[in-house]
């Protein structure tokens, strides 16, 4: 059974799924931009005939869009190395205490991360219960904007509300989007090799093995 909820975007979370999360700033896409790359989506989606197909318009979308955020003039409050450390560390925080922390990447007005939601109780029937992401995301977006207010010495919205989620398919799409995740300081032309920017992370267990792939 799927965990469902709605804002301006449809999210869903399969009971023991693994997320590709993406949650920028607030005001770090002006509006024209946000209106048109929802109607080329919308677009695609219309003239789309299977499930395949609604897939791989989705990932058009998230290409269109992340290119957007490297491109935006908008705030860019986590290029600050201060505020990119809260960011991480409450990242670190929440691993393995409300999901397993694969990867993630902080960049100047976004932040990409890949996590498991951990099993939290279980239900009346027996059946595994999981932190919800909504939860995991309100948590995480309220503490880290609290307190990098605090040290910007500014007050209102800091994340913006809605955030890219995407549930990931199979391990070959888990591999792929890793190598999205822990390649985009080196697409952004900040390092030459992912492993030198200071606010990327990988699970330990893997990273030798992505060094030797040389992403």
């Amino acid at each position: 059974m799927e965990e469902f909820y709605k804002r301006k975007l449809p999210h869903m979370q399969p009971k023991g799924a693994t997320l590709f999360v993406t949650f920028r700033l607030a005001g770090s896409l002006p509006q024209a931009v946000i209106e048109r790359l929802t109607a080329d989506r919308r677009a695609e989606l219309r003239i789309a005939t299977t499930n395949e197909d609604r897939y791989l318009a989705d990932r058009r979308h998230f290409g269109r869009f992340d290119e957007a955020l490297h491109l935006s003039n908008g705030p860019d409050y986590l290029q600050q190395p201060a505020l990119a450390q809260i960011v991480a560390d409450s990242l670190h925080y929440r691993d393995q205490c409300v999901y397993r922390l694969d990867a993630f990447t902080i960049l100047s007005n976004h932040t990409h991360l890949v996590f498991a939601p951990l099993q939290k109780d279980l239900n009346p029937d027996g059946t595994p219960q999981y932190h919800k992401l909504s939860k995991i995301m309100q948590s995480l977006k309220r503490h880290t904007a609290n307190e990098c207010n605090k040290l910007l010495g500014r007050q209102g919205t800091f994340w913006q509300a809605e955030s890219y989620d995407h549930i990931v398919r199979d391990g070959a799409e888990w591999e792929r989007i890793i190598h999205y995740v822990l390649n985009n300081p080196v697409k952004a032309g900040l390092v030459t090799e992912w492993w030198e920017w200071p606010y990327t992370y990988c699970r330990s267990d893997w990273q030798s093995d992505l060094r030797e792939d040389e992403l």
